[in-house]
């Protein structure tokens, strides 16, 4: 089973408002162990950088400005994606970028059947605990010390190594992981069971069953309850 597990950075926190994918670092997974494959791409945005998006992740506008379009990288972006399953922390903000650079550039949208979203997989083993990367870094034991400011590749290398905590380890299959990644697609659907069904099934006994019971209590040699 081949999954990438992904992270981006943006200019801000709505691509319908004009901001814009700056960011995104891939790493494979088969069979939920790191194959050392990655993928990691800047993207000059062609629009300014607010400061508040800058002290997130670091990246200036004069950085940036050098650095290829998504749309010169797209092809070699979906070459890398293949078909797998895509994970990422909060994954309707990195779907809806990523969306939004593709359809800009005339390439299809993924469809959200391949999205694994790994915050609503922690909301659901951890209920009540706080469920940010960095969070759940401290609670798996996955060594953050390193991570300064926000960045694509290093927090999909992060987030790998918690995806496999939350998916139950490198046991894998013991936690029926399949059953979680189903209960997060984002795309659901409801099939109501139809048909016949049958009525409840009564659970008193019956006179008969009394009796017998009656019975086999007289037939014991002093039973402890009468002691």
């Amino acid at each position: 089973m081949r999954e990438i597990i992904f992270d981006t950075e943006t200019t801000g926190l709505d691509p319908l408002s004009g901001d814009r994918l700056v960011e995104i670092g891939c790493v494979e997974m088969v069979n939920r162990v790191t194959t050392g494959r990655t993928f990691h791409a800047y993207f000059n945005p062609q629009r300014d950088m607010p400061l508040e998006a800058e002290r997130v992740h670091g990246l200036s506008a004069a950085f940036l400005s050098d650095k290829p379009l998504f749309a010169d990288m797209a092809g070699e972006l979906l070459a890398f994606l293949g078909d797998s399953l895509l994970v990422a922390h909060n994954a309707q903000f990195d779907f809806g970028f990523l969306n939004a650079e593709l359809v800009a550039c005339g390439r299809e949208a993924i469809v959200m059947e391949r999205m694994v979203d790994t915050l609503a997989i922690a909301r659901r083993r951890h209920p009540g605990a706080k469920h940010s990367l960095d969070a759940l870094c401290a609670r798996y034991g996955v060594d953050r010390s390193h991570r300064v400011k926000h960045g694509a590749l290093l927090d999909a290398e992060l987030l790998a190594q918690v995806y496999v905590e939350l998916m139950g380890g490198r046991q894998i299959g013991l936690e029926l992981a399949g059953e979680v990644v189903e209960a997060v697609a984002e795309v659901r659907s409801f099939t109501p069971r139809t048909g016949t069904f049958r009525p409840a099934r009564p659970h008193s006994a019956s006179a008969e069953e009394l009796e017998r019971h009656r019975a086999f209590l007289e037939s014991l040699k002093a039973p402890l309850w009468l002691n």
